[in-house]
C-alpha cells in the first residue's frame, strides 16, 4: 500500500508541476501551421470486495497528447498526433471488465495493435469538397481513430474532461480499435452528417489481423430546449475472433443458471473464428442552459466470444452557470450491460464527477465509480474508484 500511494503521489506531482509550471505552450507557426498539447495526470485509489484485497490500493498515470495541424489550403488538411505516458493506473490492476480510466496510458502508446509502432497514435491527410455552405464531403486517409468521427456524445465521449470510466466514453459495444491504417468519407448536408470507415487493424487481443467497418447517421435537431445530436451505427469486422467455448450457452439469461457447468465447457478452438457486428444508438439532449442528458443503447451479436451482447447508459450534465461557475460542470452516469458469451452475467457502472475549470487552460476533477461485475458462476466482484484528474490542454 505504501508503494502504491508513493506511486500516486508521484505521478499527481508531475503532473500538477508540469501544469502549473508553464513550460508547455500553443504554438501558432503561422495560419496553415499550428501545435497543440494536452497533458494530464491522474491517481486513483480503488477499495474492491470480491477481488482480493491486495487489489486494494493506488495508482497513477501522466498522459501527454502533442498535436500538429497543418492547413495548406482550405480544403486540405495533414494532421498528426503523438501519445506519450507514465504509468498504467488502475487499469492492470483492476479486477473490473471496464477499465477505470480509459485514456492513452503507457501500455496502450507502446506496440500499437501488434505493429511494432510505438507513441505516433494518428497520422492523415483530408481533403474537403464544398459544394455550398450546407453541402461539403470530406475523404481521409492515413493512421485514424474512428472515434473521432462516429459514436460521438456531447456529454459522454472525452475520457479527459468528462468521464473516466470506458462505460461512459464510448459504448462498449462499438469495439472501436483505434490507431491504425483506415480511410474515412463524412458527408455533411445541412444539419444530417453520413460518416462511413474502413480500417485494417494489426492484431486483436487473440492475435489476428482483421479488417473493422462502420457507418453512422447523425442528426442535429434544433428544439425550444436547445440542441441535440441523434445517431444511430452500425458497425462490424472480418472473422477474426474466437468463438465461444463448447458448453457455454450462447445466449445467457442474466438470472443465474445453477444447472450450467462452466467447468464442463471445452476451451475455445484457435482455428474457429467468428466476426463481430452491432448496432448502436447515441443521443444528447439540452434541457434549457443548465441541464443535458444522454442516452446510449448497443447490442451487438455473440457468434464470437464477447464479454457483453448488450449496453445500455445514460446520465444528466449539469452547467456550473446555475451556481455562478460558469465553466464548471457535474456529470452522473450510469451503465447497465448484459452479458454475452463469455462468463460475464452482468455488470452495473455508475459515476459522477465534478469539473472545477481554473481558466481555458487548467481544470481539475474529482471523480467517484461504483462498479459490479456478476458472473455466471454466481461469482462477485464490486467497489469503488476515487480518482482525481488534472488536465491542461494548450
Amino acid at each position: 500500500m505504501h508503494s502504491n500511494a508513493q506511486q500516486l503521489r508521484s505521478a499527481l506531482a508531475i503532473a500538477l508541476i508540469s501544469l502549473c509550471g508553464g513550460a508547455a505552450r500553443a504554438y501558432d507557426v503561422n495560419e496553415q501551421l499550428s501545435i497543440n498539447l494536452l497533458l494530464a495526470g491522474a491517481g486513483q485509489c480503488q477499495e474492491v470486495t470480491g477481488g482480493g484485497d491486495e487489489q486494494n490500493g493506488c495508482r497513477g498515470a501522466v498522459p501527454v497528447r502533442p498535436e500538429i495541424f497543418f492547413n495548406p489550403t482550405k480544403q486540405d488538411q495533414f494532421f498528426v498526433k503523438f501519445g506519450f505516458a507514465a504509468g498504467n493506473g488502475l487499469n492492470p490492476v483492476s479486477p473490473f471488465a471496464l477499465s477505470p480510466w480509459a485514456a492513452d496510458l503507457e501500455a496502450d502508446v507502446r506496440n500499437i495493435n501488434g505493429r511494432d509502432r510505438s507513441y505516433l497514435l494518428e497520422a492523415w491527410y483530408a481533403h474537403t469538397f464544398r459544394f455550398s455552405d450546407t453541402n461539403e464531403v470530406q475523404v481521409t486517409g492515413g493512421i485514424i481513430d474512428p472515434a473521432f468521427y462516429v459514436n460521438e456524445n456531447a456529454y459522454a465521449n472525452d475520457e479527459y474532461t468528462q468521464f473516466m470510466n470506458e462505460a461512459f466514453v464510448n459504448s462498449r459495444n462499438a469495439f472501436l480499435p483505434a490507431y491504425d491504417v483506415g480511410g474515412a468519407l463524412v458527408w455533411k448536408i445541412d444539419r444530417l452528417t453520413l460518416s462511413g470507415l474502413g480500417m485494417n487493424v494489426g492484431e486483436n487481443d487473440d492475435g489476428n489481423n482483421f479488417n473493422w467497418f462502420g457507418v453512422e447517421a447523425d442528426y442535429n435537431l434544433q428544439t425550444p430546449w436547445g440542441e441535440g445530436n441523434y445517431r444511430v451505427m452500425y458497425v462490424g469486422t472480418s472473422r477474426a475472433f474466437l468463438a465461444p467455448a463448447a458448453g457455454l450457452d450462447p445466449e445467457p439469461n442474466p438470472d443465474l443458471d445453477p444447472a450450467l457447468d462452466l467447468d464442463s465447457a471445452e476451451e475455445p478452438d484457435p482455428t474457429d473464428k467468428e466476426h463481430l457486428s452491432g448496432l448502436l444508438l447515441s443521443f444528447d439532449q439540452e434541457f434549457g442552459k443548465i441541464v443535458g442528458a444522454f442516452l446510449r443503447l448497443g447490442w451487438q451479436r455473440e457468434d464470437a466470444l464477447v464479454d457483453y451482447q448488450a449496453d445500455y447508459s445514460g446520465g444528466f450534465d449539469f452547467k456550473g452557470a446555475g451556481w455562478g461557475r460558469e465553466n464548471d460542470n457535474i456529470g452522473i452516469g450510469y451503465a447497465y450491460l448484459e452479458g454475452g458469451s463469455g462468463e460475464l452475467a452482468r455488470t452495473n457502472a455508475v459515476e459522477g464527477y465534478y469539473r472545477l475549470a481554473f481558466n481555458d487552460t487548467l481544470a481539475l476533477t474529482a471523480d467517484v465509480q461504483y462498479m459490479k461485475d456478476k458472473y455466471r458462476t454466481g461469482d462477485v466482484i464490486d467497489g469503488w474508484v476515487f480518482s482525481l484528474r488534472a488536465v491542461a490542454e494548450f
